[in-house]
């Protein structure tokens, strides 16, 4: 009761003095928030990163423990990540819970429901599901305008990144997600999107999945020019599992030392700075077009 009193629920409205809004998750489902929620709790970093953005820092109650920015994520309290607790989450009193649909286990996803504590799936396949998703969260929030000003320069700066490449010839790239076994990124993942904008062409445009294993065979065979490694200091492909990449000396990529180390944090995480991913990439795939412009050094 207390809930519905604060005006939070999931499920078809039952007040009749309020005017419930409507919004549809990423899985499909549909959430009914008749206000901004006030206590949120964020299960992943890319969404600890679109909250803040949209300038939710005193109403963010809970973080993962792998949310790392900006630095005043570091200070909330933390609830794990793939296997969330759901003892310290339902500690923080939440009235809103936002969660990457991939990750959310369905006993944790059928409590919350239980308790009435509306949770909204996410889960970006393109680079476009990213901009709708930080504007759904600004609506929700009663953020608009932000969120808004946010996604507009967003857009800008992408196009303003691929124009930029859009002259140079296509360069074939392997992004190394990870390397025993290797897995990377195929058509349905917003990376694979981004290799195109960033000038590239994916070696695994060919898979059927968005983050499939490719075996040396097929890497041989299409040949790469240019190895991405995302690198950064939770997640990423170190020193010594690229310098394995020298066995291969078949490879264009190799004899000709096209070895690209690019942020983890910025490519991996589906969030607002993604934009910076996307600048890295490009500067990975053809530093010529970048010759005249200084090196990025934002984290």
């Amino acid at each position: 009761m207390k809930r519905r009193q604060q005006g939070i629920l999931t499920g078809m409205p039952f007040m009749a003095n309020i005017t419930p809004r409507t919004f549809v998750d990423d899985a499909g489902r549909n959430i009914y928030i008749a206000k901004a929620p006030a206590r949120v709790v964020s299960l992943a970093p890319s969404i600890t990163e679109m909250l803040f953005a949209l300038g939710l820092d005193e109403d963010i109650a809970g973080v993962t423990e792998f949310c790392n920015y900006p630095p005043a994520a570091l200070t909330k309290p933390k609830v794990g990540y793939a296997r969330p607790n759901l003892e310290s989450l339902l500690a923080l009193k939440p009235d809103f819970v936002v969660a990457p649909q991939e990750f959310l286990r369905a006993e944790i996803l059928a409590k919350l429901d239980e308790l009435k504590i509306p949770v909204f799936l996410l889960e970006a396949k393109t680079v476009e599901d990213i901009l709708v998703q930080i504007q759904n969260l600004g609506k929700i929030f009663n953020r608009t305008p932000v969120s808004d000003r946010l996604t507009k320069a967003m857009r800008e700066r992408i196009s303003e990144i691929s124009g930029r490449v859009a002259a140079s010839g296509k360069r074939r790239v392997l992004y190394v997600l990870n390397s025993h076994p290797l897995i990377t990124v195929g058509p349905g993942s917003y990376i694979h999107q981004m290799i195109g904008l960033a000038g590239g062409l994916n070696i695994a445009s060919g898979t059927p999945m968005p983050y499939p294993r490719l075996s040396m065979e097929t890497v041989l065979g299409e040949d790469p020019e240019v190895l991405i490694f995302p690198v950064g200091s939770l997640e990423g492909i170190p020193k010594s599992e690229q310098q394995e990449w020298n066995r291969w000396n078949g490879l264009s990529a190799v004899r000709h030392r096209q070895f690209r180390d690019v942020s983890s944090d910025a490519l991996n995480r589906p969030g607002p700075r993604i934009v910076e991913g996307l600048e890295l990439l490009a500067r990975a795939i053809h530093p010529e077009a970048f010759a005249d412009d200084p090196v990025m050094t934002r984290p």
